[in-house]
């Protein structure tokens, strides 16, 4: 999906239906400036790497770790209780014991018990900083994959119209979860709804860490602000929710691979375009 390149005038005079809450055609919109954005997936990738990184817990070992031994080296030369010529490695070692832990090895990271080579050490900083601008261009870049049905449809996506889908404002009074379940079934069909709920188990030792099942990532809604809808449409498995003024890279693009099918309410269109349009 990298190495596909789309300019800006493959988008331009794009235009969308909107659907009612009957999932009917009510009218034709052109869609705004925002969606006639060049397709960048080097900037995609970069904004979303950095804001996975900021949720990265450091980690590391205790700095004490296989050092709290009482084994010492005698190294030096012609000192009377000297470890040379004693056909024995001159390393750490634990003195004054009887029985097998005389003169054991420890402390080495080549010894027993001792401590590690190179441990991860918890000062190290995973964040990685990028700048504004660059951040609101993948943000533009992104939500300009959502018009470009080849993007769509290569992330799996199952949806033969046209992108992306725009719907009434009316969309934002819903209140349950069961009624914006059938709305979706009537717009977007049934096939994308069932492709995003079924999971699987993980292949590999995944399984073990809290990652049992994978889910495939399913439709995105866009409103205006925040309402009703987007309690209820949150329960449903695989899709998103998010209002136009807290927009995210990673939900545009998750997995860094942009062209998430978007389901956008008409106010949240212009909204966006008022956001991120110039």
């Amino acid at each position: 999906m990298e190495n596909m390149n789309f300019s800006a005038s493959a988008f331009q005079e794009k235009r969308a239906v909107v659907y009612d809450l009957s999932g009917n055609v009510k009218e034709e919109i052109k869609l705004p400036e925002i969606f006639s954005a060049a397709y960048r997936p080097e900037v995609i990738k970069r904004a979303v790497l950095a804001n996975q990184s900021a949720r990265r817990q450091k980690y590391g070992t205790d700095p004490m770790a296989g050092k709290k031994s009482s084994a010492h080296y005698h190294g030096k030369r012609k000192y009377r209780w000297s470890m040379m010529n004693k056909e024995m490695a001159r390393i750490a070692r634990i003195h004054g014991k009887v029985g097998y832990m005389a003169m054991r090895a420890r402390v080495v990271p080549q010894a027993v018990k001792g401590r590690a080579a190179h441990p991860p050490k918890a000062d190290k900083n995973w964040i990685q900083k990028i700048n504004e601008k660059e951040n609101m261009l993948a943000i533009k870049s992104a939500l300009a994959a959502t018009a470009n049905k080849i993007l769509v449809t290569s992330r799996g996506h199952v949806f033969g119209n046209e992108t992306p889908v725009i719907v009434v404002d009316e969309f934002e009074h819903v209140s349950k979860a069961k009624e914006v379940e059938k709305l979706l079934e009537k717009i977007i069909g049934e096939k994308e709804l069932q492709r995003a709920e079924n999971k699987k188990v993980r292949a590999g030792i995944g399984k073990m860490r809290g990652r049992k099942y994978k889910r495939k990532k399913g439709v995105l809604i866009i409103s205006s602000k925040k309402c009703d809808m987007l309690k209820a449409a949150r329960n449903i498995a695989g899709i998103d929710v998010v209002d136009a003024d807290n927009i995210d890279i990673e939900l545009l693009a998750p997995g860094t691979h942009a062209g998430r099918l978007a389901v956008i309410t008409k106010s949240a269109v212009e909204k966006l375009n008022e956001k991120y349009g110039k």
